[in-house]
């Protein structure tokens, strides 16, 4: 190790003896040649590749140091947008089922293609990889306002499409506007708490207000260029003399050739995810004022998985570091130069999303805020998936949901096992830890009312609803196979196998034993 490794957690937080690699990996990461000052990880640190989620690590350029595709992640630029509306929980409720089945209807989600922006070619995507939430708004995806309260002004610099393949171009063209898969959700919030009363009038929060909160990344295209630049790096580390303990540690010198083309890749990378959360929002705010007859404002926007260029005191001097952050987001402390003028006077607003079902807060960064000026991204999964497949009671936690009130829409039965709390640390306990450790200060608190989930499966499996495709599904493909849980019609057995089918979607439901109650659910 060149460096230490500092966990900021308490106790409960940490992965037992038969947890997952984490704590290895942050001592793998603090071998990287050029580390500087410490390997850190955050409070809702989980096993990842190559770095932990929840990895915060600086390399110094001018001495050797390193960008590692792992300390990133595949999903660039995955982030959370939050959007506050001018209407509070009461007003909301009489038409908060229209409000939900509308979203769900308008948000593209799954695995496959399917965006909201449909794109005229590549050459329209080069601007986005370029232009990123700028050139969504200038092409009548959002207001100017929204742009001073993205991260950065909405786009990344230095992005480079040629340096992003022809493969990740393909996977990227049809996915603007659409939030994948997984723990990615669309959700309907309400403020619930306030701990900062001056921060939360300077974000444009107040006590019962109705809000959205959007997570999702840069999708195919993200996956795709992370992929490319870990087997470039693979190839070159000799040459450059460097070693690590794990392979998943793949990295290049920051100012190599490999270096910088992935550094461009990734920025470009980083302009499609805030591109992609801006057409969601704008989306999203046109279904609020139709339903609702409401605008929405936004709060911020920030991502979590990225590696930048910094400037930090190491040793007592202002030095240029390449930091990366993955699954951690930035948090930069009250009069930094990178914030809104508007923020300045309270830090950069940290949003963290809870598990489903459960709160989500909103953070600010902190004078002095220790592992250059970083924080927690969100709850941290203590559960992998399979082994939430295996302990979820879906039809229990349908239940739990249902009475406090939660709606929610397209999730699959794999999709809420994969999904459920038990699945994730205690978000609350995480926020805590991170304030303990003087690297934020919560700001508020907020309760969901209903979310549109990231499908596991396509939409129609496992919802008791048939198998109608969404408005932005390919309908003749998808009733060529339709499949609903328990049954077995002709083609299903193809439709698992075969890449020109719906599977591209996710696999088909079984129902077996797969889902056994836990202790809780």
């Amino acid at each position: 190790m060149r460096v230490p490794g500092i966990i900021c957690a308490s106790r409960s937080l940490l992965p037992g003896p038969d947890g997952d690699r984490s704590l290895e990996q942050v001592v793998n990461v603090a071998t990287l040649p050029g580390i500087v000052e410490a390997s850190y990880a955050m409070p809702d640190m989980h096993g990842g590749y190559g770095f932990p989620i929840g990895g915060v690590a600086a390399t110094d350029p001018a001495h050797g140091g390193v960008v590692s595709p792992g300390g990133v992640g595949f999903d660039i630029s995955c982030g959370v947008r939050l959007l506050a509306a001018d209407a509070d929980r009461g007003d909301l409720m009489p038409v908060l089922g229209q409000v939900m089945n509308r979203l769900a209807a308008a948000i593209p989600r799954g695995a496959g293609r399917g965006g909201i922006w449909r794109l005229r070619g590549a050459g329209q995507l080069r601007h986005v990889l370029t232009g990123g939430a700028r050139y969504a708004v200038g092409q009548g995806h959002g207001v100017e306002r929204d742009l001073l309260r993205c991260e950065g002004g909405g786009a990344v610099a230095d992005a480079d499409p040629a340096q992003v393949s022809s493969r990740a171009i393909d996977r990227g063209l049809q996915q603007v506007g659409s939030l994948g898969s997984g723990n990615h959700f669309l959700e309907v919030q309400a403020v619930d708490e306030i701990y900062d009363g001056d921060a939360a009038r300077a974000f444009g929060l107040r006590p019962e207000q109705i809000c959205i909160m959007i997570h999702c990344g840069s999708r195919g295209l993200g996956h795709q260029i992370c992929g490319d630049h870990v087997r470039a790096m693979e190839k070159v580390m000799a040459r450059y003399g460097i070693t690590v303990p794990d392979r998943q540690l793949a990295c290049a010198p920051v100012g190599s050739p490999e270096g910088q083309g992935y550094l461009r890749a990734m920025a470009a990378a980083a302009n499609y995810g805030r591109a992609n959360r801006q057409v969601l929002a704008n989306t999203a705010r046109r279904v609020f004022a139709q339903t609702a007859g409401g605008d929405l404002n936004l709060v911020y926007d920030v991502s979590h998985n990225l590696a930048k260029i910094e400037t930090h005191v190491v040793n007592g001097r202002p030095t240029e570091l390449c930091v990366h952050r993955k699954g951690a987001t930035p948090a930069l402390p009250p009069g930094h130069p990178d914030l809104p003028p508007d923020l300045r006077a309270t830090g950069q607003p940290v949003l963290i999303p809870g598990s489903m079902g459960t709160c989500s807060y909103v953070l600010a960064g902190v004078p002095g805020g220790g592992a250059f000026a970083s924080a927690c991204h969100g709850a941290g999964r203590v559960m992998s998936r399979h082994e939430a497949l295996r302990r979820v009671n879906v039809s229990r936690l349908q239940r739990w949901l249902e009475a406090r009130g939660i709606a929610v829409r397209g999730a699959s039965a794999r999709g809420l096992a994969e999904e459920a709390p038990d699945a994730y640390k205690d978000v609350t306990a995480v926020v805590t830890a991170a304030e303990g450790a003087d690297l934020c200060r919560k700001v508020a608190r907020l309760v969901p009312l209903g979310v549109v989930k990231g499908l596991a499966f396509p939409p129609g499996t496992a919802t008791g609803r048939g198998c109608r495709p969404a408005p932005w599904q390919n309908r003749q493909r998808w009733s060529r196979n339709r499949c609903l849980p328990g049954r077995s019609p002709a083609g299903t057995e193809a439709c698992r196998t075969r890449p020109t089918c719906a599977s591209r979607r996710g696999p088909i439901p079984e129902r077996s034993a797969s889902l056994r109650p836990s202790a809780r659910w």
